[in-house]
């Protein structure tokens, strides 16, 4: 299978590439980014090993699956023409996560493109849409943050009241390669701060999933009334997403019969563990594992759900490779079973 990758040169792009470049069944054969048009893959990654990859101004050639790992907007104008050519889309922006188009535009400030394709793309999270991206042609791959939260808080729904706090910190890649004042060095290094505390644009993703998942629970009440809060923090570290959910629990349960419930949801979900201690975003770097840990503060009768990834891996790149592993019928761990990188 050919593969392409629109924007190959920011963080996004660039593992894309690391991975695909390993992965068994498919040939990445085009590489596009404006800037770099023309280098060559390798010298400008040399990181990525030997390969004859051209980085292109666009995709010239037909490719069965391209990869967009461009900004909002750019990516849905990028999608119906290789689309049109037959290609699978698997898109890394938000430009088609969120199925309604007003709350799109109110948290992205543009007017979608093509929101005429929102109903058809497949919210791109294997663990919850696996059957629903196996058939699909067009997949939105979900954001980082919103990856570690939803799937903290998916086996929960119906234990706990829809009353959540979702309380996230990330490395600074996931704030692009772009330089910024926020991302800079001696502004980052050895600080934390919150940020996104009015709104962050990944808190309608999170609330639209955890709605959907409770209307597919038989819940529709819970959807309507769900009250969600998130904040994300920026710490001093490249990779990693650590996210703390916490919701009051509806009746008491022990943390055996938690544990043994998160278990069975992700009994057939190779790259969710389900941990028997807290863990760290060490333990998940350069995988595409999510490790969760789900527990009980008895005091308050709360559920507290402990969930990290590597932000560009599992949150982004690694996941978009597990879902075209499904949209082409492949074992859905093909070139992503490598460990972690430790320490």
């Amino acid at each position: 299978m050919r593969v392409g990758i629109v924007n190959v040169t920011g963080y996004t792009g660039v593992e894309l590439a690391r991975l695909l470049l390993q992965h068994p069944e498919v040939e990445l054969t085009q590489v596009t980014g404006r800037s770099a048009a023309g280098q060559r893959l390798a010298d400008f990654f040399p990181h990525l090993g030997k390969t004859d990859l051209v980085i292109q101004e666009a995709i010239e050639e037909p490719v069965d699956v391209a990869f967009l790992a461009l900004p909002h907007k750019a990516s849905a104008e990028a999608a119906p023409p290789l689309l049109a050519q037959g290609a699978k889309v698997i898109d890394l922006s938000a430009d088609f996560r969120l199925k309604n188009v007003s709350v799109y535009e109110e948290w992205y400030k543009v007017k979608h493109p093509v929101p005429e394709l929102l109903a058809e793309a497949v919210y791109g999270l294997p663990e919850l849409h696996g059957a629903a991206i196996a058939k699909a042609r067009l997949v939105a791959s979900p954001g980082c943050y919103p990856t570690s939260a939803i799937l903290a808080l998916a086996p929960a729904i119906g234990l706990i009241e829809p009353d959540i706090i979702v309380d996230s910190k990330s490395g600074v890649s996931g704030s692009g390669r772009s330089l910024t004042l926020s991302s800079h060095y001696s502004e980052v290094n050895e600080s934390v701060q919150a940020y996104g505390l009015s709104g962050h644009r990944h808190l309608p993703e999170i609330v639209q999933e955890v709605r959907l998942a409770a209307v597919e629970a038989g819940l529709p009440d819970d959807a309507e009334r769900l009250n969600l809060t998130f904040v994300p923090h920026l710490i001093p570290m490249t990779r990693g997403i650590l996210s703390t959910s916490y919701a009051r629990l509806r009746q008491p349960i022990t943390l055996s019969e938690l544990q043994e419930r998160y278990r069975a949801f992700y009994a057939k979900a190779p790259f969710v563990r389900v941990v028997n201690q807290p863990p760290q975003t060490k333990q998940t770097f350069g995988s595409n594992y999510c490790l969760v840990y789900p527990t009980i503060d008895p005091r308050a009768g709360r559920l507290v759900v402990i969930s990290c990834l590597d932000n560009l891996v599992k949150g982004a790149a690694g996941q978009a490779v597990q879902a075209m592993n499904l949209m082409l019928g492949l074992d859905e761990t093909l070139g992503l079973s490598a460990l972690p990188i430790f320490p």
